[in-house]
């Protein structure tokens, strides 16, 4: 399980692509490699996956085709940033929602609106998942923990401060950017579990 709070920025250094298969080699934050041991979970903007290798701050994961298909994890370049965060424990504060590793799908930035004091975000809003995203409800950007501002038929807002700025990928991001989605699963239990009953009456 993941928390939604991004503890660091990697830089992805090198990629080695097989048949259908892709080896991330990251140089991770010094503060984030304590304790960190082969075949821990780790998250890349949002995307749960395995530590292979250790090299001192080089630390390498493994990518199947399917994770290269439904993430923006496969449109990555050496020299890219990603967000990181190690998996939650038993006892650690959850700053954030609670979130799986696991990307429902992919949207678009379709447009920033900034201001001196305020920067909005607005995506596309996946068909598949529309039911699940509402005004104020949690959403995982990217492996960020956000709250929903307006949702439209076929766009949603995130209203951003500068410190989710300074310490995500999205203080970068520009329009026509593909970001990792996943939806609470809260939520999703939640509106799966109505619509069952309602088709039973």
């Amino acid at each position: 399980m993941f928390t939604g709070i991004v503890q660091g920025q990697g830089t992805l250094l090198e990629i080695r692509d097989k048949n259908d298969f892709r080896t991330h080699f990251v140089q991770m934050p010094e503060a984030m490699l304590p304790g960190l041991e082969l075949g821990a979970s780790v998250a890349h903007n949002g995307c749960c996956l395995t530590v292979t290798a250790i090299e001192g701050d080089r630390v390498s994961f493994d990518l199947m085709q399917e994770t290269l298909r439904v993430t923006n994890l496969g449109r990555l370049r050496p020299g890219d940033k990603v967000n990181l965060e190690r998996a939650a424990r038993f006892g650690d504060e959850i700053g954030g929602h609670a979130m799986s590793g696991h990307i429902m799908a992919q949207s678009e930035l379709l447009e920033l609106q900034v201001t001196d004091t305020n920067t909005t975000l607005w995506f596309a809003l996946p068909e598949a998942l529309a039911k699940y995203v509402f005004t104020k409800g949690y959403i995982g950007i990217d492996g960020i923990s956000l709250t929903l501002g307006e949702v439209r038929s076929d766009r949603f807002a995130v209203h951003l401060i500068p410190e989710t700025l300074a310490r995500t990928n999205l203080g970068q991001i520009v329009a026509g950017t593909w970001v990792n989605i996943e939806i609470d699963p809260q939520t999703q239990a939640i509106v799966d579990t109505v619509e069952r009953v309602m088709a039973t009456r």
